[in-house]
């Protein structure tokens, strides 16, 4: 092969080279920059985009609603003291008892054979003291005379001793399975109305086990407690004595007046609010146990309390929550205390400022921290 022809076939090979890198190095540089591309958007989705509220100062509205729990003034189950059958019962729920009344009756022939048997016993006992006691004595006469030994005297004064803690005993026992007796009958611990019944004739009832339900609960509703938990920073505008208005959902229109009678005086940590209990005359029976009411304390709405709507609350295992957007960019998870629940609305008494940014409807998956972008359109403030 001429020389010359070598070279040019060495050139193309070289340019050849050249050209296959110089391919494979643009498109490496083409996938590079897609792939950046790609993860670029990709974390560009990934950050929420939310809307941003600002909370509206409170207008206040002169009395402070809260719910409340309705109880009974006192309230006692009922349990069978001794085993049996129900032989008879007396009361249903809805009637009213006195303090003393026989609410049931039951048959306990286990209970009667064993009285019978202690008091067997106890006149056994009572006989054997009684035969001890006189031989004592004739033995204390004797010794007197010389006619016996000390030892022998004291063994049967010992034995009388004996024998009187035995018919003790016996007596005791006797009493016991007398009161045990007495079980039979289910009694009023106090005047009221029975609210429970659980039991039937002929029903077995079996004492002393735990997972035995009460036969009655006897429930004194003459008056009655409504328990409210008070937000922190209303607690020191109620006090007992304070006049507070009740209404209920089934009596529409209608307005009961409660006292306050007493407070917990300690902020319960996972609720930032403190207990209080109030009580209301209940004549008529309009108020229920177990009921929901609406009470009103005579306050001044909170200056620093503010409204935000309800599609703001986050109701989770922290509580109630609200989620800001820090000067970050990033979420953060804000416990807040509701005073008031105003429907679409809810007035929150701590744990916000008019200047935070509140993210409204905020995506479930939401955390403290979390990276957010704020819609470039702001409702007004309040977000309404």
């Amino acid at each position: 092969m001429p020389e010359g022809d070598g070279r040019n076939l060495k050139r193309i090979g070289i340019i050849g080279v050249v050209a296959a890198v110089a391919i494979v190095g643009a498109g490496i540089a083409a996938r590079s920059h897609s792939e950046t591309q790609l993860a670029t958007w990709t974390s560009t989705q990934a950050v929420p985009t939310v809307t941003v509220i600002h909370a509206a100062a409170s207008k206040g509205t002169g009395a402070l609603v809260l719910p409340g729990q309705l109880a009974a003034l006192q309230s006692a189950p009922i349990y069978a003291r001794t085993s049996g059958y129900i032989r008879k019962w007396y009361v249903d729920i809805g009637d009213s008892v006195r303090q003393g009344q026989v609410l049931a009756v039951l048959d306990a022939p286990e209970v009667d054979q064993q009285l019978a048997a202690a008091q067997a016993d106890y006149q056994t006992a009572r006989a054997n003291q009684q035969l001890a006691a006189s031989t004592a004595t004739r033995w204390k006469t004797m010794l007197a005379k010389d006619a016996v030994s000390k030892q022998e005297t004291d063994e049967k004064v010992g034995d009388l001793a004996a024998k009187t803690a035995l018919s003790n005993a016996a007596s005791a026992n006797v009493n016991r399975l007398r009161y045990t007796q007495g079980f039979t009958r289910l009694i009023a611990p106090f005047s009221g109305v029975v609210t429970t019944r659980s039991t039937n004739v002929g029903s077995l009832v079996t004492a002393g086990s735990a997972a035995s339900t009460p036969l009655f609960t006897v429930s004194d509703i003459s008056r009655i407690r409504i328990y409210v938990k008070v937000p922190q920073a209303y607690s020191s505008q109620v006090h007992p004595g304070m006049d507070v208005k009740l209404t209920l959902p089934e009596y529409p229109g209608r307005t009961f007046t409660a006292q306050m009678t007493r407070s917990a005086d300690a902020v319960d940590t996972s609720s930032g609010t403190v207990l209080v209990e109030l009580q209301a005359a209940n004549g008529d029976r309009a108020l229920k146990p177990g009921a929901y009411a609406q009470a009103s304390f005579p306050v001044a709405g909170g200056g620093s309390a503010v409204e935000l709507p309800a599609s703001a609350m986050i109701i989770g295992q922290a509580g109630t929550q609200v989620a800001i957007v820090g000067n970050d960019g990033r979420a953060l998870l804000k416990t807040v205390t509701i005073a008031h629940d105003l429907g679409d609305r809810v007035q929150i008494s701590a744990g916000l400022s008019a200047n935070d940014r509140v993210i409204d409807s905020p995506p479930d998956s939401l955390q403290s921290g979390d990276r957010v972008q704020i819609a470039k359109r702001q409702d007004a403030a309040g977000g309404k």
